[in-house]
């Protein structure tokens, strides 16, 4: 029997592929995304086991809509997959506001607003995945904000777990470092990707030399996740890209 799967962030990059995986294994695919016209390129590439809709996680009004209407094609949600997040590099006495809303407001209080909506629609055997970042504990520079904010959700996650374990739902983090996609746009302007590479490189770390895994490959570790046996969690799958 086919999963329904909600992702976040599902119009590019990792979201696009684990979309793109499940719906070519048979499952059902949810697709949310700030922007409708990128989840539903990635449906129509889908076809029929593919749902878009357009979603600001950051916006709890949004988030119900979308889940009100995702009950009214899937009254059961297997899997939500956390995935939607920005971050722009930046000093903290620089960030604009709207810098500093986005940071926490998509990349953790978005993810407590789906969670909040989709427990009621799931049921034991039922999994959240929440996805954070390296930058967690690796000193980047400029990227106090997304940090932090990932880091809340990674908090978060643990507390969650506790509060809903009696309902035999899973909640795993799944901390990622860089990834890469041949087909993924540039998201920093060319100055301020200079900027970050070279903010780093004065701290010791050539971002140039380090390895990235690829979307596909990452895509696996998801896959694992939603397979596992009844009588085993993972609570956390840190995934770093293999050196040669």
């Amino acid at each position: 029997m086919s999963k329904v799967i909600v992702i976040t962030g599902a119009g590019e990059g990792l979201g696009r592929q684990l979309a793109r995986r499940f719906a070519g294994e048979g499952e059902q695919v949810v697709l949310l995304g700030r922007t409708a016209s990128k989840v539903e390129a990635v449906a129509a590439e889908l076809g029929d086991r593919a749902l878009a809709m357009a979603c600001d996680v950051a916006s709890p009004d949004s988030v119900r809509a979308a889940f009100a209407a995702i009950s009214a094609r899937h009254p059961r949600i297997d899997a939500l997959i956390n995935n939607a997040a920005v971050y722009q590099p930046t000093l903290v006495v620089e960030a604009s506001d709207q810098v500093i809303r986005d940071a926490i407001d998509i990349n953790l209080t978005g993810a407590v607003y789906c969670c909040r909506t989709a427990l009621p629609l799931m049921a034991r055997g039922g999994h959240i995945i929440n996805v954070t970042s390296d930058s967690v504990e690796a000193p980047f520079a400029l990227l106090s904000l997304y940090a932090a904010a990932k880091a809340g959700l990674e908090r978060f996650s643990t507390a969650l777990q506790d509060e809903i374990k009696e309902t035999g739902i899973r909640v795993s983090i799944v901390r990622a470092a860089a990834m890469w996609d041949e087909a993924a746009p540039a998201k920093w302007h060319p100055e301020l990707a200079q900027r970050f590479y070279q903010a780093n490189l004065k701290d010791g770390l050539d971002l140039a030399k380090e390895p990235r895994s690829s979307f596909e490959g990452v895509t696996n570790v998801f896959r694992a996740l939603l397979d596992l046996p009844p009588d085993v969690h993972v609570i956390k799958a840190e995934i770093r890209p293999r050196f040669p």
